[in-house]
């Protein structure tokens, strides 16, 4: 480990590409979703993300579609994004069998509820995208 004398800071310029999602399009999932996570409890806006099921980048035409899309805590929205979970055509919470976590959060939110239904009334997710996303996951 180094020590304190060998750690340094500094002060760098980049260039960012953000996304610009609708404030209005943001407020109408987060009101679907009640302002809450379906996976982990998180009810605190600021804390959740709106999660693509057919990504931003590819799939242009459905980034404002409200049936492409779940509120998410920035942790689970992230997992999602990399395939360490992913919901089924029946809403069944599906685990990636190499994810492994020490994080008690994790567990309880993702680990140990494979294979439960996330409540999402039926109308929210369009089927056809979550198998869509499921078909590029190797281990579906």
């Amino acid at each position: 480990m180094p020590s304190d004398d060998e750690l340094r800071t500094s002060t760098y310029e980049t260039t960012v590409h953000a996304r610009a999602v609708d404030p209005e399009f943001r407020a109408t999932v987060l009101a679907r979703y009640d302002q809450t996570c379906p996976l982990s409890g998180v009810d605190q806006p600021g804390l959740l993300d709106v999660a693509h099921v057919l990504s931003w980048r590819d799939y242009p035409e459905h980034r404002a579609d409200l049936a492409n899309v779940l509120a998410l805590s920035k942790t689970h929205h992230a997992a999602f994004d990399r395939g360490l979970f992913t919901i089924d055509r029946n809403y069944r919470l599906c685990v990636n069998p190499s994810f492994e976590t020490e994080s008690d959060l994790l567990q309880r939110t993702i680990i140990e509820r494979a294979g439960e239904r996330v409540e999402l009334p039926a109308t929210y997710l369009n089927s056809e995208y979550m198998a869509q996303h499921n078909a590029a996951l190797e281990w579906v």
